[in-house]
């Protein structure tokens, strides 16, 4: 690793202390942290209001990421999905039904990345996230 030395505003260096102290970080591994995220690909394949939406996670709390991470889709639309991929497969949807299948997979997978990322978050903050972790409370 190198070392390089930069001028970064009070204000901004305020912000970076409070944040470090709030999550039992150093200053430096959150500034680290911060400078390798500003230098992540952008997410071109999603929607701008999205990509800032799974930036923003990044200030939540533990306890919020943990909750996003049990987050399910609820049940009547997963059996409803399960139907509709059932009549996929075989062939008997009609139109409407199609639409409305890729409506509730677009859906899961919107959940799906924002559960992966609240897991990557708290990953980066140091937490063990086990697979019983990622289940709802209400299994």
């Amino acid at each position: 690793m190198s070392d390089y030395t930069i001028s970064i505003p009070d204000r901004l260096l305020e912000r970076a202390r409070q944040f470090a102290e709030q999550h039992a970080q150093s200053l430096d591994e959150v500034i680290l942290a911060r400078l390798e995220d500003a230098f992540d690909e952008p997410l071109i394949d999603l929607p701008a209001a999205e990509q800032a939406e799974l930036k923003a996670m990044a200030y939540l709390s533990d306890d919020a990421l943990f909750s996003m991470m049990r987050e399910q889709m609820p049940r009547p639309k997963q059996e409803r999905m399960a139907i509709l991929m059932d009549g996929n497969t075989q062939g008997t949807i009609t139109e409407a039904e199609y639409q409305e299948l890729a409506a509730l997979v677009e859906q899961g997978q919107r959940l799906t990345l924002r559960k992966a990322t609240a897991m990557n978050i708290l990953l980066d903050r140091g937490f063990k996230v086990r697979l019983e972790d990622m289940k709802s409370t209400d299994e």
